[in-house]
């Protein structure tokens, strides 16, 4: 089996335990090498100036390639293009260009009057400014507010046609659904890597919750599964051979890139991580 290349999400901190949370993930994850790593913006880009912080200190402090979120979410196209500049003093060379979700009480997604309407828009002014690699999101189940599959793959594809070299797809269950999805993007002339975003079970119960706002379908035999583990106080146990195998068929079948959405609990991933074959380089100063 390949090693595949490895990337992982964080989100900043709102609190100071948070804070100290998000710093012990990265501690813990920075040393397998990802390939990069990522921090979100909260819904309404409630964490704009906290992520900003979170991005430049990791990547001053920890030596990764930092990828920043960025969404069309309650700014206009010169606050964005400011946010975009700041971040190309603090030397970010990455940005993962997304519409961004709708603030926290509102249903739908309102664009701001002078902000930009759609990653799209978004993407087509990054790749104008020509300072970053653009990656943005991918959806192997239906968006929420998308008619099916097929309409995600054909926007999907402007994505990349306004700029975007690469796709994080929303986390799934089963492997078969991002080969279907992959297969169906090649069909369509998506020509950019698709990159399968993997969330560890930290819990059942939160998993369950976040799949049904974002449309991920919840298979049978897991929720049976988890149920029984839960009530076996064997929950983690489960969760970790469930990820590693999910990540093992997707290698099998030709993945080469993981992202890991961590959500600032590291052991877990680390642990997959682990048994994927990837495991941390001593430095030479950890050896002299």
């Amino acid at each position: 089996m390949s090693t595949p290349n490895i990337s992982f999400e964080f989100f900043p901190p709102q609190s100071l335990e948070a804070s100290f949370r998000l710093w012990e993930t990265v501690r813990v994850l920075a040393p397998l090498q990802p390939k990069f790593v990522s921090v979100t913006y909260g819904a309404g880009g409630t964490t704009r100036k906290l992520t900003h912080e979170a991005v430049t200190t990791i990547g001053k402090n920890y030596g990764v390639n930092v990828a920043a979120h960025l969404t069309c979410v309650n700014a206009s196209k010169e606050e964005t293009m400011e946010i975009v500049n700041s971040y190309a003093e603090a030397g970010v060379t990455e940005l993962v260009a997304l519409r961004g979700d709708p603030p926290k009480g509102q249903e739908n997604f309102t664009a701001h009057k002078d902000g930009f309407q759609t990653s799209i828009d978004l993407i087509e002014a990054l790749a104008k400014d020509g300072r970053f690699n653009i990656r943005c999101g991918a959806y192997p189940e239906p968006h929420p507010e998308s008619a099916d599959t097929l309409a995600d793959v054909r926007w999907l594809k402007r994505k990349v046609e306004a700029g975007a070299t690469s796709a994080i797809t929303q986390f799934f269950f089963e492997a078969d659904t991002f080969f279907r999805f992959r297969d169906l993007c090649e069909k369509e002339g998506v020509n950019a890597k698709i990159i399968p975003g993997i969330l560890p079970i930290q819990s059942w119960k939160g998993t369950k919750r976040f799949a049904q706002s974002c449309g991920t379908k919840i298979p049978a035999h897991l929720e049976e599964a988890f149920e029984a583990a839960v009530r076996d106080d064997r929950e983690q146990l489960l969760a970790t051979a469930l990820c590693t195998e999910l990540c093992d068929t997707l290698i099998q079948g030709g993945v080469e890139d993981l992202q890991f959405y961590t959500l600032n609990r590291p052991n877990m991933t680390r642990d997959v991580c682990h048994a994927l074959g990837i495991t941390p380089r001593a430095s030479l100063e950890d050896v002299a």
